[in-house]
């Protein structure tokens, strides 16, 4: 990654293999933020005797690339069937709230802020894919998943006695006003930073951006997570997604107007 004071001398084919390796690396560290979470959680609750015991899956290609098949193995049943239902669900709950709302986004704010003073763009481009991964994540149970018959937010509903509507209200304000907030501000001022004499460049992470918060967090109720989670993530992938990319890109555009 760049340490230079000036802007990084970027190629096409380098800055397009620096991308896959960031954005692959920024879900890793989220994911496995996300999971750990859950199994801390369960440990320090003396529901689980070791905290990094997850269920690491086969190893295939599947698995490596986006991590599919690997959880927090926390067995739930017995949780669930001795009364214990606010462990489990402040189990569930950890992964998005713990892992991902109080670890991986803040700390990558806080680094992004440090790589930018230092002008370490290739840093602050990777920490910024951090942030990415872990807005994803929010998106990615919230709402998609709010309504599904399983998984992490029907533990927390079933745990708390909440229906589906509450937990909505009560994740769901935080998770909006997170996203508004990084596409409104952090995102056009992060592309402008990066790239200020590039509009192709600015194009593509933009783009990207959009992939990753719409065409794969948010179609995570493609996989699971039942018919709305479908229905949501269809939403998503086919409106959201070109339509707020486009919109990002627009205010991107006068960012660097102002700039200018």
């Amino acid at each position: 990654m760049s340490s230079s004071r000036t802007l990084p001398p970027w190629s096409w084919p380098f800055l397009s293999l620096l991308l896959v390796v960031q954005l692959w690396a920024a879900h890793v560290i989220a994911f496995f933020s996300h999971e750990y979470a859950h199994s801390f959680t369960a440990w320090l609750m003396g529901w689980k005797s070791n905290p990094f015991a997850l269920n690491y899956a086969h190893p295939t290609l599947k698995v490596l690339l986006a991590q599919m098949g690997i959880d927090q193995n926390v067995n739930e049943l017995p949780i669930f069937a001795s009364g214990h239902g606010h462990d489990a669900a402040l189990i569930a709950g950890a992964g998005m709230v713990v892992g991902n709302g109080l670890i991986t986004y803040p700390l990558s704010r806080l680094a992004y802020a440090i790589a930018m003073r230092r002008n370490l763009r290739g840093w602050a481009m990777f920490f910024y894919w951090t942030s990415v991964a872990s807005v994803g994540n929010f998106i990615d149970y919230v709402p998609v998943r709010i309504f599904s018959a399983g998984g992490d937010m029907s533990s927390i509903e079933r745990g708390l006695g909440w229906s589906p509507w509450t937990l909505l209200v009560v994740l769901g304000i935080p998770t909006t006003c997170t996203l508004i907030y990084f596409l409104v501000r952090i995102q056009p001022s992060t592309v402008l930073w990066l790239f200020p004499h590039s509009a192709a460049r600015r194009a593509v992470v933009v783009l990207l951006t959009g992939a990753a918060l719409w065409g794969f967090y948010g179609a995570a109720g493609l996989v699971d997570g039942g018919p709305l989670a479908l229905r949501m993530s269809k939403f998503s992938l086919f409106i959201l997604l070109p339509v707020v990319t486009v919109i990002s890109w627009f205010g991107a555009q006068r960012a660097a107007a102002k700039y200018s």
